[in-house]
């Protein structure tokens, strides 16, 4: 038998509404670009459509200026992962900004590896607005 092939596709990204992680439903895109005015409420990233590829692992990654967590600490990169759960899969990998603003100014990197492979990867520029 042959193997199945695997496809996916930056499919869009920039900003979009906000999105409720709960939910089933990926936010909904409101402006396709790379550069993000860093306002109240605003979402950030991008889709990826993925197909053939159910039970396999997504891990992914955002880089992001420095700036510090409750502790005072650096805060490190955003890591995770994830098992794709269907053929047809829709992945949104994003973040949004909270105060204070000044030091998510910059640029913010996303990646995302499917099995070990990167598949997408994404410079977004986050600005004061």
């Amino acid at each position: 038998m042959a193997k199945k092939k695997i496809s996916h596709e930056l499919y869009s990204y920039g900003i979009y509404n906000r999105w409720e992680r709960q939910s089933k439903d990926l936010p909904k895109l409101l402006e396709i670009t790379d550069r993000i005015p860093i306002k109240d409420d605003i979402e950030f990233g991008y889709v990826l459509k993925i197909k053939g590829a159910k039970g396999k692992k997504l891990v992914f990654k955002i880089e992001h200026p420095p700036f510090k967590n409750d502790k005072g600490e650096i805060e490190p990169p955003f890591e995770g992962e994830y098992y794709v759960n269907s053929n047809t899969y829709e992945f949104f990998l994003g973040d949004t900004v909270w105060e204070p603003y000044e030091d998510k100014a910059g640029e913010w990197k996303l990646y995302t590896w499917l099995d070990g492979k990167l598949i997408a990867e994404k410079k977004l520029f986050l600005f004061l607005y």
